[in-house]
């Protein structure tokens, strides 16, 4: 079972194997079909495309964010149309360090489903093994009938989630952590091409996703992401850590990080920013 990590020489062995189930979630967040545009010109042999902005996301109001968490029964139903059970092993790819497949990763933890891994490398590391490639746009086989019968649902969710007011209330909380994926310009205020005000949540901690990568974009060994998540946090245990970020998405990263390095059972605030800054009554921290 590959719950964290999957290669694309090992894929490539598992390609045409049953009980795989591959998704390409491309993105751009400046340009919304980059990524359809990207996976019909190209994906892997099989691969179904998930949209982030569309399937992978709830309705948007003007006050949940840029990427507002659907309900898990809505999310299961999504994938119970794609074709997953119980004993599929998802594989998830992008062409952005993980930064969309690691989202969707937690997404399917977070539904409860283990056997989920992100292709190491992404869609450039399957070019550079000449990975098979297929064109246009593939359909789920599986029939509204046929997915009614499966993937059963666990009433709680198996990930942890914060919500705005929970995040509110723990400010000046010694024992509660949020740690910011951003980029440190956005995380200073510096720079915010993306929302409407600038800085990070009074208290945040910041680790932008791309300290989880090497200089090739492949994940950091986990002796080295154990080594700089006790570094950074400290006292603080995974519990106590609530994930953020733009939207929800990038923080996902740094949550598949700490888990991959063996520090299990952070939360996600899948509002994040854009939500935080939707009320303008809610601290603003400037550095």
């Amino acid at each position: 079972m590959y719950k964290y990590l999957i290669t694309p020489e090992q894929l490539k062995q598992h390609l045409h194997e049953p009980g795989y189930l591959i998704f390409d979630v491309r993105h751009d967040l400046l340009n919304h079909q980059a990524g359809l545009h990207a996976y019909q010109q190209g994906h892997i042999p099989g691969a179904l495309f998930l949209d982030h902005e569309q399937q992978l996301a709830a309705e948007k109001t003007g006050k949940n964010g840029r990427h507002p968490l659907p309900k898990r029964s809505d999310f299961a139903a999504l994938m119970r149309l794609q074709g997953l059970g119980t004993r599929t092993q998802v594989v998830v790819y992008d062409s952005s360090n993980g930064l969309f497949a690691c989202h969707l990763w937690w997404m399917l933890r977070w539904l409860g489903h283990e056997k989920v891994a992100v292709l190491e490398g992404g869609w450039p590391s399957w070019l550079a093994i000449g990975g098979e490639q297929e064109t246009g746009i593939r359909k789920p086989a599986r029939t509204e009938a046929q997915a009614l019968q499966s993937l059963p649902m666990s009433e709680h969710a198996a990930m942890p989630v914060r919500t705005v007011d929970q995040v509110c209330a723990e400010l000046g909380n010694d024992n509660r952590v949020v740690l910011d994926a951003r980029a440190p310009e956005r995380f200073r205020g510096e720079h915010e091409p993306m929302d409407p005000v600038a800085g990070h949540i009074p208290g945040a901690l910041n680790r932008s996703h791309l300290q989880n990568l090497e200089a090739d974009g492949k994940f950091k060994t986990i002796e080295k992401l154990r080594e700089e998540f006790d570094a950074l946090l400290g006292h603080i245990k995974p519990p106590q850590v609530t994930h953020q970020c733009g939207s929800g998405i990038t923080a996902c990263h740094n949550l598949f990080a700490m888990e991959m390095a063996g520090l299990a059972g952070s939360n996600l605030y899948p509002g994040s920013w854009s939500e935080w800054v939707a009320d303008a009554s809610r601290p603003v921290e400037l550095d």
